[in-house]
């Protein structure tokens, strides 16, 4: 029984809130422990931290019941699963595989349509190849229905791939602003609300319109034009719609986002450990969301535990800039638990084999921590020595047209010129006096520009 209930009670951990609820929502039991047993699950996935066990006496073949009606149920509704079918299929299909009951399956979603999928466009796209599969053996009864298909739905996919191709377009703004670019991405808003809110559009298009009005939101610190959105998704994806454990974990790690902006951080600390809950391809990216909260507000013991469990999957991820935002909230986790050597060590080691990736990606987050480490050890040659030679302060020129761009680089090597006797203290006084008048209370950054200086008191 002890093991039958770990296994049931590890596989309930994975579980996450909206998944929990569409459950109890379509389940139809009329057994009353397998019932208690599932809304026990759901309290628990709304919980951090705090899990209550499970019912010993209730006997355990329910329990493995329970598991494999959630695992099905999940599945039937999850997109994901679906698109992984069609790519299945279509392999089948065009290497002439496919067998009978594949075949009645495949016509059976057909018949049963219910338009617009998630994934239409991809949908579509496997109908055509089967349309072709089914004409050269001469199957006219079959061809017809999937012809008919084909024609009723030919206007909606060629607007599902308009609206995916101008997506395209706005995407090439919209991220090269946010990665420093002089650009602009706000005249996208409108189109791209459309789009989401639309909903004769397939899922994939609205899901892909929102991911881009958050980096807008990103770029103009506009984090107003998300509640909405948020709202609806809430109330979507407990209806199991939109519905994939990856699309819900990225729900959770954008909310992670919008709630940090307004300072509701348990709010942003729930939503972010429900988005690391289980493991993904972005899992390191929501680490590094979780860890920037934590540390802002100096849970930094705990911030650092949780990094040295992911670090395992850093070697496992080609994205850089997960990759070098994991590594400056390592640093800066081991900087604020005054773990200054080695965020030093582990610095060097990070830029010996990145240099290039750090200048191309997320420069001013890791040189920021970097140099915080290396002027607590007293390293003012060395931040001197790098920044020349990588060229930070040209770099932070043009990092100045951020919304949220804070002086950080330039303080740390103000600083290192007035330690190595490169300037005086009247002129690093002056200069200092200069940025605070331009970082005053009135100013949005001010309380960012105020722990920056913070940060120096120890030093200068």
């Amino acid at each position: 029984m002890r093991v039958q209930l770990q296994k049931f009670s590890s596989f309930a951990s994975q579980l996450l809130p909206h998944e929990t609820s569409y459950l109890l929502a379509v389940q139809k039991f009329t057994d009353s422990d397998r019932l208690n047993i599932l809304e026990l699950v759901n309290q628990n996935s709304h919980q951090i931290g705090e899990f209550t066990p499970f019912d010993t006496e209730i006997d355990k073949r329910k329990y493995s019941h329970l598991q494999n009606w959630i695992g099905h149920t999940l599945n039937i509704v999850d997109v994901d699963i679906h698109f992984e079918w069609m790519n299945k299929m279509e392999q089948k299909i065009v290497t002439d595989t496919i067998d009978l009951e594949e075949e009645k399956e495949l016509l059976s979603r057909i018949n049963n349509y219910s338009h617009p999928e998630f994934y239409f466009k991809k949908f579509y796209e496997l109908i055509i190849q089967y349309r072709q599969f089914l004409l050269i053996r001469i199957r006219y009864s079959d061809y017809e229905t999937v012809n008919s298909f084909l024609e009723e739905f030919a206007h909606d996919y060629i607007q599902a791939k308009d609206i995916y191709e101008k997506l395209h377009t706005a995407t090439k703004d919209i991220v090269g602003q946010y990665s420093g670019a002089v650009t602009e991405s706000i005249h996208w808003e409108d189109w791209l609300n459309e789009v989401f809110y639309d909903e004769n559009v397939d899922g994939l298009n609205r899901y892909l319109a929102l991911v881009r009005l958050i980096f807008i939101s990103f770029n103009y610190a506009r984090f107003d034009i998300l509640k909405d959105k948020f709202e609806y998704l809430d109330h979507q994806f407990s209806r199991g719609i939109f519905y994939s454990k990856r699309l819900l974990l990225n729900y959770y790690n954008n909310r992670l986002l919008f709630h940090a902006h307004y300072k509701e951080y348990e709010k942003a600390l729930y939503y972010g450990y429900l988005s690391v809950r289980s493991k993904n391809h972005d899992y390191l990216h929501y680490v590094n969301n979780l860890c920037a909260v934590l540390l802002r507000l100096e849970h930094n013991e705990e911030a650092l535990e949780l990094m040295k469990r992911a670090s395992v999957d850093l070697k496992h991820t080609g994205n850089m800039h997960s990759k070098i935002g994991f590594a400056s909230f390592y640093i800066e986790a081991m900087n604020k638990t005054k773990l200054y050597k080695h965020a030093e060590n582990y610095g060097d080691s990070f830029l010996q084999l990145f240099s290039k990736e750090i200048l191309q990606y997320r420069w001013h987050l890791f040189y920021s921590v970097y140099f915080l480490a290396l002027l607590n050890r007293e390293k003012f040659e060395k931040i001197l020595d790098t920044s020349k030679k990588m060229r930070l302060l040209e770099k932070d020129k043009s990092h100045q047209v951020k919304a949220k761009y804070l002086p950080t680089i330039p303080l740390y090597i103000l600083i290192s010129n007035f330690k190595t006797g490169l300037l005086s203290r009247k002129l690093l006084l002056e200069r200092l006096n200069q940025y605070c008048v331009e970082y005053a209370p009135d100013h949005p950054n001010h309380s960012g520009f105020t722990n920056v200086l913070h940060s120096l008191q120890p030093i200068a």
